[in-house]
């Protein structure tokens, strides 16, 4: 019983999150995008900016746009942020506050005949999402520029689901001249989006293992963020139950603060020995190899 009510209790901050994020209702009833000052901020998830009812900016799309004008103040400015998320989170966001992570907890809800718990190659697949990041969200926006300097936000443009979700479906729908707009580029971001769903019933959060480029930066600070979880060596009996109840299947007994953790707690939940714990204080620093 308790550990469904942790489940639970996650489940509601992540939609009281979303909510929160996405609270600006008079976005969706009339169809256009809040404007306000609360737009200069950019939230910890990645929740588009185009959304309509978005108050803040997601902070991948906000770095391709500095990036690609050449601000460089407010280059900084977004990488601080992002950077002091980072340090303070780690991918505890991506567990607890990001609304398109939720959506993919709730799709991978659907009863299917057979979940899968790794692909073929998977360590490699892992590390796609640092690709695009590199390429999508630094490099071709900083260097694949127009005539007067700009580049583009290709990540948002070309690949990710969320802005297509929160952003391109509810705009079309409400906005008749985007409607006529709409084209091939509109068509391949419902496609892509339609794949990581339909993905999403048979794996565990496909998009935050192999696309996400927020999940990408937040996981380098996974090892020393304020908050982290953490293994107590001398209690742990390495049984592996901790990794038999995790949907990303780490080793949370041997790499707590691995890349690619997202702080659900369902580790916890299954320790026996209750030797696994999220941390909030730095002195409390887990050692990466066990002691005998």
């Amino acid at each position: 019983m308790a550990k469904k009510n942790k489940r639970v209790i996650r489940s509601v901050v992540q939609a009281c999150f979303s909510s929160f994020s996405n609270g600006y209702i008079k976005g969706f009833a009339e169809g256009h995008i809040f404007q306000g000052e609360s737009k200069a901020v950019c939230v910890p998830g990645l929740n588009c900016y185009s959304c309509p009812g978005a108050l803040g900016a997601c902070p991948i799309g906000s770095l391709q746009s500095v990036l690609g004008s050449r601000n460089f103040n407010f280059s900084i400015y977004v990488f601080g942020l992002l950077v002091l998320f980072g340090s303070i989170f780690g991918r505890f966001v991506c567990g607890f506050l990001c609304p398109f992570g939720f959506i993919q907890d709730l799709i991978n809800k659907i009863p299917f005949f057979k979940k899968i718990r790794c692909l073929p190659g998977e360590k490699f697949l892992r590390f796609l999402r640092y690709f695009f990041l590199l390429l999508f969200v630094i490099i071709l926006p900083m260097f694949v520029v127009d005539i007067s300097g700009m580049g583009e936000p290709w990540f948002c443009k070309y690949i990710c689901p969320a802005g297509t979700l929160e952003g391109g479906i509810p705009l079309v729908l409400l906005n008749p001249a985007m409607r006529e707009a709409a084209g091939f580029l509109y068509r391949w971001k419902i496609f892509v989006l339609i794949f990581i769903l339909f993905v999403s019933v048979v794996i565990y959060r496909p998009f935050c293992r192999y696309i996400c480029p927020l999940g990408a930066f937040y996981g380098l600070f996974n090892n020393f963020s304020v908050c982290r979880l953490i293994v107590r060596h001398d209690s742990c009996v390495k049984c592996g139950l901790c990794q038999r109840n995790c949907a990303f299947d780490i080793k949370v007994y041997e790499k707590p603060g691995s890349p690619d953790c997202i702080m659900c707690g369902e580790c916890i939940d299954a320790c026996p020995c209750q030797a696994i714990q999220i941390g909030f204080f730095p002195s409390s620093r887990p050692s990466s190899k066990l002691q005998d």
